[in-house]
């Protein structure tokens, strides 16, 4: 599981930073990708990175706002025209299915797959046996949402060296254990897979937050995540201005993954102001308020460990 980052820039797109947009990469837990926003020239990123439009699976948009959804339609349509068949899900506020729809109807693009457009309200949103994904309202000038992906908790390991203390051989019945089940061996006796796994292994917990002020639900969303990918369109000093323009300053991220008791901290959605020095400097007024800070940059990408 890796995050990478296609777009961490404000607004408008800059020389060094192209407008939002996040790719979850879950190729060994569910051989695909989720992208959270898709701006303008999202598809051009992409190109420079490995990801397969077809392995997109879902696309999660925070907001309306254009430098999160201009470069949707553009994808949908490319994807399309790559051949990719597999069913695809956006996840918006109310408004994303008739922006999709429009865009397509009026370019007369016709997807060669099923696309199935989901207008979220706060909870659960989506849930399956590995992962479940909710979301809350943030503070902004228009309906934004942040995302809270929980990784399941994972089956212990098969604890090998007993079975074979036990005189249970590696063979095709492992995986039955494995599993849990019950097995006969040739002598009669029966062994419960159950008393031979491990205690199961916590999943991670990633929480990815649209254009907000610093509230209460970015701090709940974000609880105990190993990572939180938070905006910081200002710098520490900039407070009013952050308030006055629904967003965040890069000491007020910090703090939210502080009381939150995050592990990880990531900063995007980084005002073309900020260049050089300046964007070191938005990093380390974040770390005196949490240590774990980093400054996302285009097409970096981090594990999530």
């Amino acid at each position: 599981m890796e995050l990478l980052f296609l777009g961490t820039g404000a607004g408008v797109p800059a020389k060094q930073r192209n407008v939002s947009s996040i790719a979850l990469q879950l190729l060994q837990e569910r051989s695909a990708v989720w992208l959270f926003d898709c701006g303008e020239a999202t598809q051009h990123q992409i190109l420079h990175t490995s990801i397969r439009p077809r392995r997109i699976e879902k696309i999660f948009i925070t907001h309306l706002h254009g430098d999160h959804i201009y470069g949707l339609p553009g994808l949908l349509g490319s994807r399309s025209f790559q051949g990719g068949e597999e069913p695809l899900t956006v996840y918006g506020p109310p408004g994303i299915e008739q922006f999709i729809k429009v865009a397509l109807e009026v370019s007369q693009t016709h997807l060669k797959y099923r696309l199935q457009v989901v207008e979220v309200n706060e909870g659960v949103i989506f849930e399956d046996d590995t992962f479940k994904v909710e979301c809350a309202k943030l503070e902004h000038g228009v309906t934004s949402y942040g995302y809270r992906i929980v990784e399941k908790d994972l089956p212990g390991a098969l604890q090998v060296e007993r079975l074979k203390e036990a005189g249970v051989q590696p063979g095709p019945h492992y995986k039955q254990l494995k599993e849990g089940k019950t097995i006969f061996l040739e002598d009669g006796r029966e062994i419960n897979g159950a008393e031979f796994i491990g205690e199961s292994k916590p999943g991670k917990i990633v929480t990815i937050l649209g254009d907000t002020r610093m509230c209460e639900n970015s701090t709940m969303l974000a609880e105990n995540a190993n990572v939180l990918v938070h905006e910081a369109t200002f710098a520490e000093g900039d407070e009013k201005l952050a308030y006055d323009y629904y967003h965040s300053t890069a000491k007020q991220a910090a703090q939210v993954a502080r009381q939150a008791n995050v592990q990880q901290l990531i900063l995007t959605h980084i005002s073309a102001r900020y260049q050089g020095e300046a964007v070191k400097q938005l990093a380390e007024g974040a770390m005196k308020e949490f240590k774990h800070t980093l400054v996302a940059s285009d097409l970096v990408s981090f594990p999530i460990e």
